[in-house]
């Protein structure tokens, strides 16, 4: 630290997204003005996105609420009064003793968006309040993933960037525009710069799609079915790794079955992929050593979201590639204690477990301790099967990133209680009872990347504190307390030691280190098999036989598609895609930052000039789209990289500059166009099709616009 200037710079690790970009954090007599990557860091190596170097921006923001608040009016009508912690937390608790006391602790519902890597705190809370009813964007958003690995072969594999894959596939995943949970985009480019394969799987022509030596632009929602045809070809001009399958394969002989039942002709009507092209990316994957497949929440978001998830490791099994170097590897986290230790529901009688609001249903959704949030929106609308009375919401912003978000705002608008702990007043936190301003990861010590599967933990420490803002981990923790439940530590940094206990190391002793890292270890099958009920790489799923579902992965046309629904067509003639990332905005999040909004000022709908020139829509034109859900509008990005029969939006949008309560919910969000109906959710986990579903487009007219 300078003293003439008062300057110093704080290592520290970004968590503006998914995280886990080592940064150098200047500050200026206590107040931090810039943000940059740290080159000495493993997984980012100095680079940075737009999200990070701007999120002193977020942290400094003149609407940011930065003391504890409660409703003054109505709700939604944006009447707040200032409180201290003390009032707000006791209303919490008292409230929420109340709901308990009269219907149950499972009458009260806890939920939490993408990863501020609190899980084992907000796990923890509920676990020990006694309800089975937490929801988080995990059933279609990466934990779907987890589940997918965890009855498939025990962990979840991660591609293997240190040891240089001669061959990687993308599938569904701009990971050079955003850091997609374990990754950062920097690795990929690396690699890509070394000269490797790059096999690319996308409806839309990216950079990536540009730089791919195959790119595979499939019909949306269909990627469990190119995986089927991907296999076969391998299969077929046995390309697998006969040793690895001889040796490690549970349901080999069944698989292959399955497998039969997609030929290239029939994969390739299905999924729009000329037949010659899926057979040369097989071809590719499977004779170029070591590749790895690296894919995202597009193919999750889907009723084929377990399918395909199960089918993609399976390539990367039979192929060979699975825990090798510059494969898709088991990493192994520094020694602690692990999230599963916090997620599962273990600290209730099964009499509590018995009164999980979907019942029987989702039963891989429910073993990894959640539950889709559809259920909480109708015990609150119906009371069936028992009501749920209080709903406390932290890090998420349900009203925009939860599937048939009118349905979602009523569900909010009507329960008796509902907190929300966040950075603003969002178009959620509006309809708040209690308002708890939170801390960002630069306010606030935590191990980071604890929850994720890469094998590091990254220690962050507390730079500045805003007026009075708690981090997510400091008020679970004195919930807990105030709660009277056992086995919260007497503040944040004791329960950071019972997590890295195991490790005989404390908070105090890593807090400023840059990093720790598990050991390294390859091919841990050779010697302790697989962590599954057979002991081996279940291409047919033991567990998955005894809960009474297919064993076998299989494809599933899409609920809402030309091919299920052609009646549909004649009103909503295109296949409509939502959510793709920008490299400037985290789902919901960031929207009211100067630097990155001027960057992306308006929502985007892309479309072919086909299409555009069939409507009278010329670039950047207000456009409607609509599909049988509601209509909303965003701008026009018309491009030749799309199919015309295909229209991709934008999700996560609201408008903070808009200062009437709401925010503009309504006007432009994705999820007022997509479906929460059950019946069409991914059999096992729960997950919602927001990747695939049917609209149409028109012009906004100038007076409307």
């Amino acid at each position: 630290m300078s003293e003439s200037t008062g300057e110093q710079i704080i290592k520290s690790n970004c968590r503006g997204c998914h995280g886990g970009c080592g940064v150098l954090v200047h500050v200026r007599d206590g107040v931090i003005f810039k943000i940059e990557g740290d080159p000495d860091f493993p997984t980012n190596h100095g680079s940075m996105c737009s999200k990070g170097l701007a999120f002193h921006q977020l942290v400094y923001h003149p609407d940011r609420v930065k003391y504890p608040l409660k409703r003054a009016g109505k709700r939604g009508e944006g009447r707040w009064q200032r409180i201290s912690w003390d009032e707000a937390l006791d209303t919490i608790v008292n409230r929420l003793k109340q709901v308990i006391e009269t219907y149950g602790p499972e009458s009260i519902a806890l939920g939490q968006g993408t990863s501020r890597e609190g899980e084992s705190f907000f796990a923890r809370f509920g676990n020990l309040l006694g309800t089975p009813n937490i929801f988080t964007a995990g059933h279609f958003c990466y934990l779907s993933r987890v589940g997918a690995s965890l009855v498939t072969c025990g962990n979840l594999p991660i591609s293997d960037y240190d040891n240089d894959p001669k061959c990687v596939m993308v599938w569904g995943n701009n990971i050079l525009w955003v850091n997609a949970d374990e990754y950062t985009g920097e690795n990929l480019s690396r690699v890509m710069a070394k000269g490797i394969k790059l096999i690319v799987i996308d409806p839309r022509l990216t950079y990536l799609s540009s730089r791919a030596d195959i790119w595979l632009q499939l019909r949306p929602g269909t990627d469990a079915a190119l995986a089927f045809g991907m296999a076969h070809v391998i299969i077929d001009e046995e390309l697998y790794d006969s040793e690895f399958v001889e040796k490690y394969v549970h349901g080999w002989d069944e698989f292959v079955e399955r497998v039969r039942e997609y030929p290239l002709d029939k994969v390739e009507e299905i999924t729009w992929v000329p037949a010659e092209k899926i057979r040369e990316a097989a071809r590719l994957f499977a004779q170029t050593k070591p590749a790895t497949i690296q894919w995202g929440v597009a193919i999750e978001q889907t009723i084929n979201c377990i399918d395909a998830d199960r089918l993609l490791i399976d390539l990367v099994a039979i192929t060979g590639n699975l825990d090798i170097p510059g494969g898709s590897v088991f990493f192994q986290p520094p020694k602690g204690r692990t999230i599963s230790q916090f997620t599962y529901h273990r600290e209730f009688p099964p009499e509590q477990r018995a009164k999980y609001l979907a019942g029987d249903a989702h039963k891989l959704c429910q073993m990894i301790g959640l539950l889709p949030e559809k259920y909480v929106w109708d015990a609150i609308l119906t009371s069936k099967p028992y009501p749920i009375k209080a709903i406390m919401i932290q890090a998420s912003n349900p009203v925009i990133t939860r599937p048939n978000a009118k349905e979602v705002y009523k569900a909010l608008s009507e329960v008796e209680f509902l907190s929300v702990a966040d950075f603003f007043l969002t178009p959620t936190a509006d309809l708040a009872d209690i308002f708890l301003p939170a801390a960002t990861w630069l306010e606030a010590d935590y191990t980071g990347g604890f929850f994720f599967r890469h094998g590091y933990l990254f220690p962050r420490r507390k730079i500045v504190q805003i007026g009075e803002c708690k981090s997510d981990f400091e008020i679970w923790n004195e919930l807990g307390r105030r709660m009277g439940q056992k086995g919260w530590g007497s503040n944040v940094e004791a329960d950071l030691d019972f997590i890295l206990e195991p490790g005989g190391v404390t908070w105090a002793q890593v807090r400023d280190k840059p990093y720790l890292r598990g050991e390294v270890v390859y091919r841990k099958h050779e010697k302790k098999g697989f962590s599954t009920p057979t002991g081996k790489f279940e291409l047919y799923c033991s567990t998955f036989e005894k809960w009474g579902y297919d064993p076998l992965p299989k494809y599933l046309e899409i609920p809402e598609s030309p091919v299920s629904k052609p009646e549909m067509t004649k009103e909503y003639p295109y296949i409509l895609i939502t959510g793709p990332r920008s490299p400037v905005f985290f789902h919901s999040e960031h929207r009211m930052i100067p630097w990155l909004r001027e960057c992306h000022p308006d929502p985007i709908v892309e479309m072919h000039p086909q299409a555009a020139e069939k409507h009278g829509i010329d670039e950047g034109d207000w456009v409607y789209i609509e599909s049988p859900r509601g209509r909303i509008k965003q701008r026009a990005n018309i491009s030749p990289g799309i199919d015309p029969r295909v229209v991709c939006i934008q999700h996560g949008w609201w408008f903070p500059e808009q200062k009437d309560p709401g925010h503009g919910w309504d006007q432009s969000s994705s999820n007022i166009l997509t479906d929460n109906d059950p019946d069409t959710y991914d059999i096992s986990m729960g997950a919602s099709n927001l990747r695939a579903l049917m609209c149409k487009i028109y012009p906004v007219t100038e007076e409307e616009a």
